[in-house]
């Protein structure tokens, strides 16, 4: 396969010298010794000023650098350390439920390219032409657009700890934030097809391969619209049901930190499925099985049997847009919980009476 004109020069070998060398736009440059420190930064040196489209000098870069300072200056924390204690504060803020979030895998899969390309410089040098040049690694990588201005922003969001904790100066930051975001149709990153709602068939194709609680899980993501994970947290006790129609007042949900209230609906139809659930032990989930088993229980069966591949979060896509057609948007907004803080304060009794029409009507 030919190599992309736009993919980023790779940091290699040359033999013949035992001397770490990149080829940029057909020419080769040597860096230094092959794995030192001085090799490592001259490489990001220069991916920066090619990500930029700047001329290549080296050994303007090398002058520049000796003049800025003797060998007693104290260049301050490196790029590596910063991600290190970013990632220490990570393991302890994304944490819900003595459990870490999502979020944690994130936050590394975007500082990896940073580590990798730049973790051996001074933090106060890493500047736009070499954030650029991260970005453009990961578009390489092959992730999407919206994957990628993801990873940068969490990456300004390490510099924007760092400097919090006085590890560098703000300039460093602001600077960085001069990187504008991938537009689409204006970047070779590609953009995943959005979201759409599931024709009933494709969910059928599947019902008919999946165990009888998968099943049960994907109708009541139909009925109800919920997330997977709201449903999953679910126990005994959490349901309150001595009302026509049952819910269940999350203490914890995906938005609590954002001061948002969250309450599941569940109409005759749900609760005939969540009725099987009922456990004696009022502490113990409903559903013996974990997210990740529950997506790869459908996704499987969509690449075994040639079905268009979904996961369960397309299903609350689907349920909402079901809703908006038989009784409108105001409807969608009350079941799924979609609002601000400030908004739910505001239409809370309003949006609460909402949904419990929704769910009796259409659960």
């Amino acid at each position: 396969m030919p190599r992309k004109k736009n993919a980023l020069p790779s940091y290699l070998l040359h033999t013949a010298s035992g001397q770490a060398r990149v080829r940029i736009a057909g020419r080769e440059y040597l860096l230094g010794p092959y794995g030192s420190e001085e090799s490592r930064i001259k490489y990001g040196t220069l991916i920066s000023q090619a990500a930029g489209g700047l001329s290549i000098d080296p050994l303007a870069v090398s002058n520049r650098r000796s003049k800025s300072g003797t060998e007693a200056d104290d260049p301050g924390p490196s790029v590596a350390e910063l991600i290190v204690a970013f990632l220490n504060h990570a393991e302890t803020h994304y944490v819900k439920n003595g459990q870490p979030t999502s979020e944690q895998s994130c936050i590394r899969s975007a500082v990896r390219p940073l580590r990798e390309l730049y973790g051996l410089i001074p933090a106060k040098d890493f500047g736009p032409l070499a954030l650029k040049a991260v970005r453009a690694k990961l578009v390489q990588s092959g992730v999407c657009r919206t994957t990628v201005n993801g990873a940068i922003g969490r990456i300004r969001h390490v510099f924007r700890h760092a400097v919090a904790n006085e590890m560098v100066p703000v300039d460093v930051l602001k600077r960085l934030e001069t990187v504008s975001p991938l537009l689409a149709g204006r970047t070779e990153a590609h953009d995943n097809a959005p979201r759409h709602a599931l024709d009933q068939a494709d969910i059928d194709a599947v019902r008919e391969h999946v165990t009888p609680l998968v099943r049960d899980l994907i109708d009541l993501q139909l009925l109800t619209g919920t997330r997977s994970s709201e449903l999953l947290a679910l126990t005994t006790s959490m349901i309150d049901r001595t009302k026509e129609v049952w819910f269940s007042k999350l203490a914890d949900h995906k938005c609590t930190h954002h001061g948002q209230s969250r309450t599941l609906h569940f109409g005759p139809k749900a609760q005939l499925i969540l009725a099987k659930y009922l456990l004696d032990d009022p502490r113990k989930p409903l559903f013996k099985i974990t997210r990740k088993g529950y997506c790869r229980a459908i996704t499987r069966v969509c690449d075994k049997h040639e079905i268009t591949r979904w996961s369960p979060h397309w299903l609350r896509h689907t349920a909402a847009t079901r809703v908006r057609e038989q009784l409108g948007i105001e409807n969608v907004q009350s079941l799924l919980g979609h609002s601000t803080a400030e908004m739910s304060r505001h239409y809370s009794a309003k949006m609460d009476s909402l949904a419990t029409a929704t769910a009796a009507a259409c659960g």
